[in-house]
């Protein structure tokens, strides 16, 4: 196995992406037509230095990911002494983390996933 279970798990989530689960079935092989299917190959067949710069783009993000709720305990302050507020840095941080996890899905070849846009307002149509 290239990832481990919470690497891939992450690779799916960053690229947007739903819960793979433990079973393929008849029901769901729907996403294996898709360019979901097209990152579960890639996936699988990635070369070692391949593997080596996604797990390099999981440590930006977990990182990344990591630092966003942390702006909420600044946001009832505006200013404090000679020091400001960034009024932005939510909004600012979690457009670096979008960032990133385009650039991850580009160096994999896929498209964003469906839920890339879910928190953002953004509607997206999948064929």
């Amino acid at each position: 196995m290239l990832f481990t279970l919470a690497q891939l798990v992450d690779i799916r989530r960053f690229c947007g992406y739903p819960a793979y689960g433990n079973v393929g079935t008849a029901f769901d092989a729907y996403r294996f037509f898709t360019a979901y299917g097209a990152l579960e190959y890639k996936l699988q067949n990635l070369s070692a230095p391949e593997v080596a710069v996604v797990v390099t783009y999981l440590a930006t993000l977990n990182t990344l990911e990591a630092a966003i709720p942390g702006t909420g305990a600044n946001l009832d302050t505006d200013a404090a002494a000679v020091w400001t507020h960034n009024k932005y840095e939510q909004r600012d941080r979690e457009a670096l983390y979008a960032s990133w996890r385009v650039k991850l899905c580009q160096f994999l070849g896929v498209p964003t996933g469906p839920t890339f846009d879910a928190g953002n307002g953004g509607m997206r149509i999948c064929i």
